[in-house]
């Protein structure tokens, strides 16, 4: 969320407010999951279900039950190519989270990107509309970039999470198949048992993710002029948890990788070089042929 908030202090202010009304949708949906409840508390399937009608309602009559309803309202009205779609995906992916009745374990790494896609994927597609195309593309050419964005940002959240999501959730993101090719076995994640395996298991998603980055970075140049150095700062920050994954020993099960506030901002006007023209030409001694 702060990283999020860092890059969207980089847009202008209309395009700003519609990011945040988009955002405290998305924020208000996961914790319907993942907020506490007391026993008293609706079935979470049954709060799905209305926020899915919920949300509909307010796309297809303008009506509004809160006034936190409101700015998604007026989003919905200046941005009328927005979408219904990936809201209601997202809604779908928070099915997929609910104890006993959604999903904690995933087989291959299509079954996780299904779920990656739905719970963060889908912000990409959201923000399309407000991030709007530069001349020469369209929202369609832009949106396997901004798929794969969600996609990169949703794997980094999972392999810096490893750890906490076993130990305090029983929940495994990883998937099952690549874990049993590296050696690495459920109950070492429950122990929070770093060895060998589980290193190589490490540098083999770090990899996958990077792809996910590299393919959301060819979007950039797609989008409208004012749009690229918050992507991009978001973009590169993000990215830099699998850094300090690295610098950790490739560690997620009893350490966190943490990028500070200073290191995001020492970040941003490297992030600024990379959307100018002259990169493409000059590129930053690190980023080789990226």
């Amino acid at each position: 969320a702060k990283t999020f908030y860092l890059g969207t202090k980089l847009m202008s202010p209309p395009a700003q407010r519609a990011i945040w009304a988009i955002y405290v949708w998305c924020r208000r949906t996961d914790e319907i999951v993942d907020a506490p409840r007391s026993p008293s508390d609706p079935d979470m399937l049954s709060d799905l279900s209305q926020w899915e009608i919920r949300t509909e309602n307010l796309w297809n009559l303008g009506e509004v039950v809160d006034v936190l309803d409101l700015p998604l309202l007026d989003v919905r009205i200046n941005y009328p190519k927005l979408d219904i779609t990936p809201f209601i995906d997202m809604v779908r992916g928070m099915l997929m989270d609910i104890p006993e009745l959604g999903q904690d374990r995933y087989l291959t790494f299509d079954e996780l990107h299904l779920y990656c896609y739905r719970v963060a994927g889908t912000v990409g597609l959201m923000s399309m509309p407000i991030f709007g195309c530069d001349d020469g593309f369209t929202e369609e050419e832009a949106k396997e970039p901004a798929l794969s964005l969600g996609v990169a940002f949703q794997i980094t959240n999972i392999l810096r999470d490893v750890g906490e999501d076993a130990t305090t959730r029983g929940r495994v993101y990883l998937p099952l198949q690549d874990m049993e090719k590296f050696g690495v076995t459920e109950q070492q994640l429950f122990d929070q048992r770093v060895d060998d395996n589980y290193v190589a298991l490490m540098k083999y998603e770090i990899e996958r993710a990077r792809m996910y980055y590299d393919r959301a970075k060819r979007g950039v140049p797609m989008l409208s002029a004012e749009s690229r150095l918050p992507v991009q700062s978001s973009l590169d920050c993000y990215g830099k948890i699998l850094d300090k994954i690295e610098e950790n020993g490739y560690d997620t099960l009893t350490k966190r990788a943490y990028v500070s506030k200073w290191e995001k901002l020492f970040e941003i006007p490297f992030s600024w070089y990379r959307t100018q023209d002259i990169a493409k030409i000059l590129p930053l001694p690190w980023d080789g042929d990226n």
